[in-house]
């Protein structure tokens, strides 16, 4: 194991196989501009990739003063010395996994392991990889793996749907990541109670085909991607949280095995109940950092009699913007308004249109409506007035089931729709940020323009229904004047966010790329009571480390 105490350096021009090594992910620039600007490359970024980076050329960095010594503990945490293992180590510690469940539940297949470090839908990637995949099929599985683990000294990285767009499941410090895929039962179905136990591989999409005859259904709408233990690690919404709210609103109890195999449940099954801390709500959103969630009891809601959809097209973002919060403000039961603006048709065009039509290529607004055929039909009454009175045209709503979905396609497909049509070496940096209603048009309309003045490919999409917006820009990452263009981009669009007393991160969580704006919103203070938190139930930070926070 190796300890580096500190790194100093002084930035120069990164060598032709450094800008080469950068292009794995614009976190290696972040992370080195951050560095730059506090005159150190912390422990935590140095040690991992270490070897990689000057094994890729980065003799652009002049390193002033760093010190190794072997062996050692790295990094350190406020008097806390974290120990992690050397390759060699933890490749012991799997093949005692291996042992314990069978060789058919580890792989180091390179291919396997590449899988499980980057997504072409993420905006945060890092050099180092797990040494090695790991798919238990039980909780008692799951507990073997965190014991072994834990008296090794391997990081732990949880792997779900890899839908994750802040680099959730990158291993930044290597270690194993542990797929929970094979872990895919519906436990137990009380119809009656209105709630399901599930485990973490399980599919929302599978879940409510499975349950539908019920008249019931879990009502998060996220990437059709996902599955319920990371849409519950990331405290997930999607397009229906406007009616329904977040995940955190679903979930009623959780089983968490921590760091050192012990397993615990959080609460049982009822409603409501007021007995002790709220566990629950405490693991939900931990991103993986706090323990392993390995069962999950999520309440239910009755299916509406009845769906509906509609568009309408505005002259600019702003109007449309505008249009959402005066729908929301006037009380209208709506279930989901979602902004695509007219880059964002476009590419829907030019991947040759959604749901058997071509659509203007103009700001959008699509809405979405449950409840009672009367009610919905006063409800898009309602939403075309409001709609005209703001400048929107082109209003059109769903005559049929068949209608319905066409009209949703175009907002479905737009992530897909944008990945098509993504140049060769490019990469799309999205991310998201959320602020109340009434700050919502002038921080939408300000993003947009300074995204747009990047002469850049970029876009503006969002869950305007609540306040949360995602943008896209697609760049060049071997490209330094474009790579640092975007960030500052972004770094105005965040900071914007925090200024309007908004949010950060409105559904995508922190992960690595967010650890920064994380301090911005919140303080010392209040990271420092999460850190805590974290130090208390994982003392050695094995679970996902550099998430949320570095060690």
């Amino acid at each position: 194991m190796y300890r580096v105490r500190a790194l100093r350096f002084q930035p120069t021009v990164l060598s032709s196989a450094g800008k080469a090594f950068a292009r794995r992910g614009p976190q290696w620039t972040r992370h080195v501009q951050h560095a730059a600007q506090q005159g150190r490359l912390h422990s935590g970024f140095a040690t991992p990739w270490l070897s990689a980076a000057v094994g890729a050329g980065l003799s652009g960095l002049a390193f002033t003063s760093w010190h190794i010594s072997q062996p050692a503990s790295m990094p350190e945490t406020n008097g806390l010395e974290v120990m992690y293992a050397d390759r060699e180590t933890m490749l012991k510690g799997v093949m005692e996994i291996c042992d314990a469940l069978g060789p058919d539940s580890v792989t180091t297949d390179e291919d396997d392991i590449e899988r499980h470090s980057y997504s072409e839908v993420s905006t945060s990637h890092c050099a180092a990889k797990p040494v090695a995949v790991v798919t238990p099929k039980s909780t008692d599985e799951v507990s073997i793996i965190a014991r072994i683990c834990s008296e090794y000294k391997i990081p732990m990285i949880p792997f779900a749907g890899g839908s994750s767009v802040e680099g959730h499941f990158t291993a930044p410090y290597s270690g194993l990541s542990i797929d929970f895929s094979q872990m895919n039962r519906i436990v137990a179905f009380h119809e009656e109670d209105m709630d399901v136990v599930v485990q973490p591989g399980v599919s929302w999409v599978e879940l409510n085909n499975s349950i539908k005859e019920s008249g019931l259904w879990l009502p998060m709408d996220p990437s059709p991607t996902a599955l319920i233990g990371g849409m519950v690690a990331t405290n997930c919404s999607g397009t229906n949280a406007v009616r329904y709210g977040t995940m955190k609103d679903w979930v009623l109890n959780l089983t968490v095995v921590l760091a050192d195999g012990s397993v615990i449940k959080t609460r049982h099954r009822p409603r409501k109940t007021s007995a002790g801390y709220n566990l629950t709500g405490l693991f939900t959103g931990s991103e993986g950092t706090l323990g392993m969630i390995t069962e999950i009891t999520l309440k239910l809601a009755p299916i509406p009699e009845a769906h509906s959809v509609a568009v309408a097209t505005f002259p600019s973002v702003r109007a449309a913007v505008a249009c959402a919060s005066k729908i929301m403000r006037q009380g209208v039961p709506i279930a989901a308004v979602e902004l695509m603006d007219e880059v964002q048709m476009g590419v829907i065009n030019k991947n040759g249109g959604s749901g058997g039509r071509m659509w203007e290529e103009k700001p959008t607004l699509l809405f979405k409506f449950s409840g009672t055929a009367q009610s919905i039909a006063a409800d898009i009454t309602k939403v075309e007035t409001i709609s005209s009175q703001s400048g929107g045209s082109a209003f059109e709503f769903a005559k049929t089931e068949q209608d319905m979905h066409d009209l949703w396609s175009a907002r479905k497909e737009a992530v897909w729709a944008m990945c098509a049509q993504r140049p060769e070496g490019t990469q799309i940096w999205s991310t998201d940020v959320a602020v109340p209603l009434s700050r919502m048009p002038e921080i939408i309309d300000l993003s947009k323009k300074e995204s747009s003045a990047l002469g850049l490919f970029s876009s503006v999409l969002g869950h305007v229904g609540d306040g949360n917006f995602h943008q896209a820009v697609m760049y060049d990452p071997g490209n330094a004047a474009q790579t640092q263009a975007v960030q500052e981009c972004v770094r105005k669009m965040v900071h914007r966010a925090v200024e309007m007393e908004g949010t950060v991160s409105g559904e995508h969580g922190i992960g690595l790329g967010k650890k920064e704006c994380l301090l911005d919103e919140l303080g010392p203070e209040t990271v420092g009571v999460m850190r805590t938190l974290k130090k208390s139930l994982d003392p050695h930070f094995l679970m996902n480390p550099g998430k949320v926070f570095d060690p």
